[in-house]
């Protein structure tokens, strides 16, 4: 079987450095805090080569959000998972910028248990596009956060300005 090819960038960022990957379409399929290696462990099985023309559009997009001049993206996602996995992440996408859900507030609007959200948000391949650190604990607390608590903390500050 072929390896799936995705073609990434690393960017710096005022939270650090940030890579992102995009599929032959252009659409995005991983984003992580960090380097290559960071984002080759959310693909999986796939080959990663440079393309940084390939990543513009996504990474003008993230460029704007960390600098404060875009609250939504518009760039085509194509995270790769589960059916369940894939309505977790679309509702992800539904929560407004400067906002948080719970686990609990999730799995409602699903039909799941909070648990079954929880493990959903933690496979996220796309992080910040796919705004993974805009759920919290039910009590508000910064539960898990696949690059930190501290990260996501300052994450949800950003979007408090």
């Amino acid at each position: 079987m072929k390896r799936e090819i995705y073609h990434y960038s690393e960017m710096r960022t005022p939270k650090g450095p940030f890579s992102v990957a995009v599929d032959d379409d252009g659409a995005v399929a991983a984003a992580a805090f960090g380097g290559r290696r960071a984002l080759a462990g959310r693909i999986g099985e796939a080959t990663l080569v440079r393309g940084d023309a390939r990543t513009a559009a996504a990474r003008r997009q993230i460029r704007e959000w960390f600098g404060g001049r875009r609250r939504r993206f518009s760039v085509r996602l194509a995270p790769r998972g589960t059916p369940f996995q894939r309505r977790v992440w679309a509702e992800l996408e539904r929560i407004p910028f400067g906002e948080t859900r719970s686990y609990g507030d999730l799995a409602r609007v699903l039909g799941s248990s909070p648990r079954a959200v929880g493990r959903a948000n933690a496979t996220n391949p796309i992080c910040v596009l796919l705004p993974c650190h805009r759920v919290v604990g039910a009590d508000g607390s910064m539960t898990g956060y696949a690059f930190g608590e501290d990260l996501k903390r300052g994450l949800l500050g950003m979007e408090d300005r």
